[in-house]
């Protein structure tokens, strides 16, 4: 159902090392890095999509989050949320809400929440029990 997701940056450099080792945690690889074209992205090891995209705005205005917005990418398991949370908050993202369980979406919901470079904000997160 999804093709793509596009979140926007004004550095792609820092936003390209931000998202690397995430997305290796999470099993995605990268498929481009066109610094020359403003942008990466990342697919899934085994799939041609969906594609994770950070880039410059295809417009030239500078890069902002959208109030409410917010990408959630799926992890394999609890400990793999523990991890990327980790990884971003060392990587220069700010917190906000640490790995847990969140019974009031679901018995099994366990997820982590931080915001990117650029302010967007990113939930990892794992459906399964344990």
């Amino acid at each position: 159902m999804i093709s793509h997701i596009h979140l926007g940056t004004n550095d792609l450099p820092a936003a390209k090392q931000f998202y690397s080792p995430l997305m290796a945690e999470l099993g995605w690889r990268l498929r481009f890095y066109e610094p020359d074209k403003g942008w990466a992205g990342w697919q899934p090891e085994q799939a041609d999509r969906p594609l994770l995209l950070v880039g410059v705005p295809f417009d030239g205005h500078h890069a902002s989050p959208g109030n409410g917005n917010m990408v959630a990418l799926l992890a394999r398991d609890r400990a793999t949320v523990d991890r990327c949370h980790r990884l971003a908050i060392e990587n220069g993202g700010a917190n906000e809400g640490d790995p847990g369980l969140r019974p009031h979406y679901h018995a099994n919901f366990y997820g982590a929440y931080f915001r990117d470079l650029e302010g967007n904000k990113i939930c990892i997160c794992c459906h399964s029990e344990g």
